[in-house]
């Protein structure tokens, strides 16, 4: 069992997905300190304070804190839009993989295939 699971560990997929997780953990802390330090203050310079924090409602010993829930939103739009904005931007910085040319040509496998084909419904008739 030992053995399986040191083969499990070892494969590649594994070992990307391990390289994913822990760039994407690292990427989300520069976007958290992006939008924390420089997109929100900026929009505060136009809109004003924009903390909701302290918006709550009481029902009975329980406080509904819903004001930190549309924080949470807007911070959420926010990183996703400006996730949205660096993954056009690398896009466009990167060429574009030119796979769609080769993917319309049929493979020589698939000629000869097609080929067998046709001679067959020839010999058909």
């Amino acid at each position: 069992m030992l053995k399986e699971f040191k083969e499990f560990i070892a494969r590649g997929n594994v070992m990307d997905l391990a390289v994913g997780v822990i760039v994407g953990a690292a990427f989300t802390a520069i976007v958290n300190s992006l939008v924390k330090n420089l997109i929100n203050p900026l929009l505060g310079i136009f809109v004003g304070s924009i903390d909701f924090s302290n918006l709550v409602f009481t029902v009975g010993d329980a406080h509904f804190r819903y004001g930190a829930f549309i924080n949470s939103v807007i911070n959420f739009l926010i990183i996703a839009f400006v996730v949205f904005l660096l993954v056009k931007f690398l896009n466009h910085l990167l060429p574009a993989p030119k796979d769609d040319e080769a993917a319309d040509e049929p493979s020589a496998e698939e000629k000869y295939l097609k080929e067998i084909v046709d001679l067959l419904k020839k010999d058909e008739h």
